[in-house]
C-alpha cells in the first residue's frame, strides 16, 4: 500500500526544517525531510517499500545504533529503549508502508536515511507516550541518528538488504538447476543430434544437453556467494567520510557487535573507513555475477526457443508447455512466450550493469553520491532474476516433453554420425562418403555397406549410441 494516495482525516501537525515549515498528515510516520523527497524525486515511481529487505535493514542498522549508543550513556535508557522496540516492529513488517521515498534520489541517500530516522523516531515517541512530532523527547537526527551519518548508516544498510537478497536468489537458483536436472534424468535416453553453429554436429542425448543446462547455472551458484561475501564488510562508524566525526571511540565496535547479532551475519568494520564510504567495488563485482547469471539464462533460452521451434517447419526436437494463444493473426499458434521474457530481463540486467558502472566511475573525493541508482539498480536486478528463474522453472521447464522420433529420424538421417567413422575410414574417406550423401540423399549407413567399407556387425558397434555418446576405446584395424 502506498500510504501517499490513501484517504487521510484532513489533520495536520507542523513541522520545521531548515528550509522552513511544512504541515505533514497526523497518520503520517515520517516527517518533513520525507515529505519534501516526495516532492523532489516523483522519478522512478518505485519506492522504499517495493523492497522490503531494505526496509528490515534500515531498522536494523538504526537498532544496532540505539544500543550501542544506549552502552555508551549517549541516550537515555527510555529513549534508547523505544527506538530499539521501534526499530523491531520494522523488522518484523510493520509500518512498511510508510517507508515512501523514491529509490532514485539526489544525495547519497540521505532522503532513504531521513525518511527512517523519521518512521522510527515518531513510533518510538509513541512508544514513549508521547504525539508524533514531538521531537523534544525523541528527534529523528538527534536520538535515532545518533553518532551515524547517512554516509555510513545507508551503505551499511543497503550491503546487509543485498545479503539477504541475494541469498534468496541463490536459493532460487537451486531450484531452477534441480529442475533442469531432473529433465536431464528424464531425457538420458533420448538421442538427438548435437550441433555445432546451427549444422549437425554429432549425436548426443537430450539428456546430456539438459545436464549441462543444470551444470552451466550451477557453477553460478558459488560465483554469487563468493561476491556477496564482499558486502560483509561495513563502514559502521564512518559518519561523514571515514574519520568518524561525533562517534565515540568504542561507538563502531559496539555498533558491529551488535549488527552481527540482530542480522545473523558476521559482518565486520572496514579496516580503512574512508576509503570503504567512497568505494563502490563489491556494488560492481556483484553486478557482474548477476550479469554472468543472466547472460547464461538468456543463452539457454535462446537454445529453448530454438529446440522447439516449429512445430511443423522448425527443429521440433522439444514441445515447451503451451502458455496462451500466440496471434492475434494466425490461428492455432502458440509462441515460447516464457523463455522470450527470460530474455528481456537478461537485456535489462546487462543494462542495469552498465548503469551501475557508470554510476561507480562517477563517485568523486570522499563520496559518491550516485549510489542510490546503483543500490535501486541492483536490487531491481535480483528481484527481476528471481522472479523469472521461477517462472521459468515453474512454466517452463518443468513441463517441457521430447519428441523422440524426431530426434531419432534426425539422427538416422545426418550426415553427422560420418564423424565416427574417422578412426576406421579415415578422414578423406570419410568426406567422400558426407559428400556422396549429400548429393545422393541416401544415409550414411547404407554406403558404407554399399562400398564394402565395413561389415554390418562392425557398422553397427561402431554406430552404436554407446560408442558415438561417450568416449570408447578404439578397435585396431
Amino acid at each position: 500500500m502506498d500510504i501517499t494516495i490513501s484517504p487521510l482525516s484532513g489533520r495536520f501537525r507542523r513541522e520545521h526544517d531548515l528550509l522552513g515549515e511544512k504541515d505533514i498528515p497526523v497518520e503520517y510516520y515520517f516527517g518533513i525531510q520525507t515529505m519534501r523527497a516526495i516532492e523532489n524525486f516523483d522519478i522512478g515511481r518505485v519506492r522504499l517499500h517495493f523492497y522490503p529487505e531494505l526496509i528490515r535493514a534500515l531498522a536494523m542498522v538504526k537498532e544496532a545504533a540505539a544500543r550501542a549508543n544506549g552502552d555508551l550513556g549517549l541516550l537515555d535508557g527510555p529513549t534508547a529503549r523505544a527506538i530499539v522496540d521501534a526499530c523491531r516492529e520494522i523488522e518484523q513488517g510493520r509500518l512498511h508502508e510508510h517507508f515512501v521515498v523514491d529509490m532514485v534520489q539526489g544525495g547519497a541517500g540521505t532522503s532513504t536515511n531521513m525518511n527512517a530516522n523519521e518512521v522510527i523516531a515518531n513510533r518510538a515517541l509513541e512508544l514513549l507516550g508521547h504525539e508524533r512530532g514531538e521531537y523534544d523527547y525523541c528527534h529523528p537526527n538527534n536520538h535515532v541518528n545518533r553518532s551515524q551519518s547517512t554516509n555510513d548508516a545507508y551503505p551499511t544498510a543497503v550491503r546487509i538488504a543485498l545479503i539477504f537478497s541475494l541469498q534468496k536468489l541463490v536459493e532460487t537458483l537451486r531450484w531452477l538447476v534441480d529442475a533442469f536436472r531432473a529433465k536431464g534424468a528424464e531425457f538420458a535416453h533420448v538421442i538427438k543430434m548435437g550441433r555445432t553453429q546451427l549444422q549437425d554436429a554429432v549425436p548426443m542425448t537430450l539428456g546430456q544437453e539438459f545436464e549441462a543446462y543444470a551444470a552451466n547455472l550451477s557453477e553460478e551458484i558459488d560465483r554469487i556467494e563468493q561476491n556477496y561475501r564482499l558486502f560483509l564488510e561495513v563502514n559502521m562508524g564512518a559518519t561523514a567520510i571515514g574519520t568518524g566525526i561525533n562517534a565515540d571511540p568504542d561507538y563502531s565496535p559496539l555498533c558491529i557487535r551488535y549488527l552481527r547479532e540482530i542480522t545473523g551475519l558476521p559482518v565486520v568494520a572496514a579496516t580503512n573507513l574512508i576509503e570503504a564510504t567512497n568505494d563502490t567495488g563489491a556494488f560492481i563485482m556483484n553486478s557482474s555475477a548477476l550479469k554472468r547469471l543472466a547472460t547464461k539464462m538468456s543463452k539457454i533460452c535462446n537454445d529453448l526457443r530454438l529446440l522447439s521451434s516449429g512445430p511443423r517447419a522448425g527443429l521440433g526436437e522439444i514441445n515447451l508447455p503451451p502458455m496462451q494463444p500466440g496471434s492475434s493473426i494466425m490461428p492455432g499458434k502458440v509462441n515460447p512466450v516464457i523463455p522470450e521474457v527470460v530474455n528481456q530481463v537478461a537485456f535489462r540486467v546487462i543494462g542495469n550493469d552498465l548503469t551501475i558502472t557508470i554510476a561507480s566511475e562517477a563517485g568523486q573525493l570522499e563520496l559518491n553520491v550516485m549510489e542510490p541508482i546503483i543500490v535501486y539498480s541492483l536490487f531491481e536486478n535480483i528481484e527481476m532474476l528471481i522472479r523469472s528463474m521461477n517462472t521459468l522453472r515453474d512454466r517452463c521447464v518443468t513441463g517441457i516433453t521430447a519428441n523422440e522420433e524426431t530426434c531419432r529420424r534426425m539422427v538416422r538421417n545426418s550426415i553427422g554420425v560420418v564423424t565416427a567413422l574417422n578412426p576406421y575410414l579415415g578422414y578423406e574417406t570419410s568426406t567422400e562418403l558426407a559428400k556422396t550423401a549429400l548429393r545422393t540423399g541416401k544415409g550414411i549407413y547404407d554406403l558404407v555397406l554399399e562400398q564394402g567399407l565395413m561389415s554390418r556387425e562392425e557398422l553397427d558397434s561402431v554406430l552404436s549410441p554407446e560408442n558415438m555418446l561417450r568416449p570408447h576405446k578404439l578397435a585396431q584395424r
